[in-house]
């Protein structure tokens, strides 16, 4: 249940637009994401999770049956479908600001934060799970570096870069939350 917001709400600059992060995988959008929304009293989206329930399928499986393609589609037209509403804070996939035209309806309807950290940091993090489909068979640090490559100048986009090194999630909400109010011209101080 979200709090009424009181009269000197020092974070109501901040639940003007919907937030959404962006970045690798493993990176933590959407743990951080969590919190992050708990913080703002802001409800809490995850791109992935939504994909699933609309497609009835795990992503995993959708990569397996219908393919990369049709996920980066289902998940084009969940994210258009999430920047409609009222705001929020987004976790998207790690691919979904790859999309050009995603990226555009991010820049139009959201404030986007790229979420980056340490490469190596990533691959340990990710190669504790076997549920990350671009990771299937191949060693983690090696695709983190091949998808960093291809993904950071699109990522560059953002209109916030938060380096969360390999810090509590606490830590890196408060990072985040800085940098927003640093960003729209506000304090939160």
């Amino acid at each position: 249940m979200l709090k009424p917001a009181t009269p000197m709400d020092r974070y109501e600059p901040l639940r003007r637009r919907t937030i959404a992060l962006v970045g690798l995988m493993g990176v933590g959008k959407s743990s951080v994401g969590r919190r992050l929304a708990s913080a703002l009293n802001l409800p809490f989206r995850d791109a992935d999770t939504e994909v699933e329930v609309a497609a009835g399928r795990s992503i995993p499986e959708i990569f397996a049956e219908l393919g990369e393609a049709a996920f980066r589609d289902g998940e084009r037209r969940v994210i258009a479908r999430l920047l409609e509403g009222p705001p929020h804070v987004l976790a998207t996939g790690g691919g979904a600001f790859m999309n050009p035209e995603t990226r555009e309806l991010i820049k139009a309807r959201a404030v986007s934060v790229w979420l980056k950290a340490d490469l190596e940091v990533l691959a340990r993090r990710v190669g504790r799970k076997d549920n990350r489909p671009l990771l299937a068979g191949k060693d983690p640090l090696e695709t983190l570096q091949a998808l960093a490559e291809a993904r950071y100048p699109a990522y560059a986009e953002a209109d916030i870069t938060v380096e969360t090194g390999d810090t509590a999630h606490h830590v890196t909400v408060g990072q985040v939350i800085d940098a927003l109010s640093a960003h729209l011209g506000e304090t939160t101080k």
